[in-house]
This record gives C-alpha cells, structure tokens and sequence, in this order.
C-alpha cells in the first residue's frame, strides 16, 4: 500500500506572488464596448470607450491571453458573475445592442 501512495505525483507548491500596480493603473480604465478576435493559439481583447454621439472610439487597452488561460479566466468570470447576482440581483440583458458576429470575432457592446 506505500508504494502505490508513493506513486501518486505530488501536487505543485502553491506560489504566493506580490502583486504591484503603478498609480496610473490603479486607477483603471472604463470601457463599454469589447472586440475579441481569436487565432489557433491566442485570444485578443480590445476593449474600447466609445463617446455618445461621437464618431471614433479608442481602444483603451488590449489583452491577449492563450485559449487554455482564457478558458480559466472565463471560468473564473462565470463564478464572480455569478456571485455578482445573487448579492446585487440579475442583471438584465441589453436588447438593443446584440453582440456582433462576423464570423472572425465578436463585438460586444
């Protein structure tokens, strides 16, 4: 029985990594439109500010992440929504501004 539990692999040792934001991104930065397009090997997020009644919108920051560490931040996302909702109650889904496909990434307004 002690060789079988001398087989089992040893799990990775947790890491604790210190964290720092510089005071411009603390701040952060607001966005209301979202374009993620997506190759074989990454995911690309373009989030955007777009002004009312303005023609251009500028892209305020781009994040692009390999699809296995989209799949853990999506999954990640679902759970903090889903707590979001139950503490502050559902929240209702935009029906005049469906997300656009065009069949090489969506844009999500």
């Amino acid at each position: 029985m002690k060789d079988e539990e001398s087989k089992k692999p040893t799990p990775p040792p947790q890491r604790n990594i210190k964290i720092e934001f510089d005071e411009q991104m603390a701040q952060g930065v607001y966005t209301n439109l979202t374009m993620i397009n997506h190759n074989e090997t990454e995911f690309v997020f373009d989030f955007i500010y777009v002004q009312p009644n303005q023609p251009k919108a500028k892209v305020r920051s781009r994040v692009i992440m390999n699809p296995k560490h989209t799949r853990r931040f999506l999954a990640a996302l679902e759970r903090n929504f889903g707590m979001y909702e139950k503490k502050f109650g559902p929240v209702k889904k935009n029906p005049t501004a469906p997300p656009k496909d065009s069949g090489e990434g969506e844009l999500v307004h």
